[in-house]
C-alpha cells in the first residue's frame, strides 16, 4: 500500500477527493480547515565554560539536600532497631531452613 501524503490524508478526513478537488457537500457539514501549528522557535544555546556543568550540578545537589527533612536522633535509633530486628529474623529463618534441608540434600543429592 502506497504511503499517503499529508494533503491526501487531510482531504480524506475532510471527505474530499484526494486529487484536490472539492466534493459537493452541504455548507454546514464541512469541517473547519486544519491549521498548522506554529513552528517552535529554538531558543539560543548559551555556551558554558568547561567544568561549569559539574559546579552547577554540585550547587543544585546542595540546594536539594537543604530541602531534605532529616530524622532526629530518636527517629534514627528507631529505624536502626527496625533494620537490626529484621536482619535477625531473616537470619534465623534462613538458618532454620538450612538445618531442615541439610539432611535431605546430603542423603538425596550427595550420596
Amino acid at each position: 500500500m502506497a504511503r499517503q501524503t499529508r494533503d491526501q490524508r487531510r482531504a480524506r478526513r475532510a471527505g474530499a477527493p484526494a486529487d484536490g478537488t472539492q466534493a459537493e457537500r452541504p455548507r454546514a457539514a464541512q469541517p473547519e480547515p486544519v491549521r498548522a501549528a506554529p513552528a517552535a522557535r529554538a531558543e539560543p544555546v548559551e555556551r558554558q565554560l568547561p567544568g561549569s556543568r559539574s559546579r552547577r550540578f554540585v550547587a543544585e545537589a546542595w540546594a536539594e539536600l537543604k530541602k531534605v527533612e532529616w530524622p532526629n536522633q530518636s527517629q534514627l535509633i528507631q529505624g536502626v532497631v527496625v533494620v537490626l530486628v529484621a536482619c535477625i529474623v531473616v537470619g534465623v529463618y534462613l538458618w532454620g531452613a538450612d538445618q531442615v534441608f541439610k539432611p535431605l540434600v546430603q542423603k538425596v543429592l550427595l550420596r
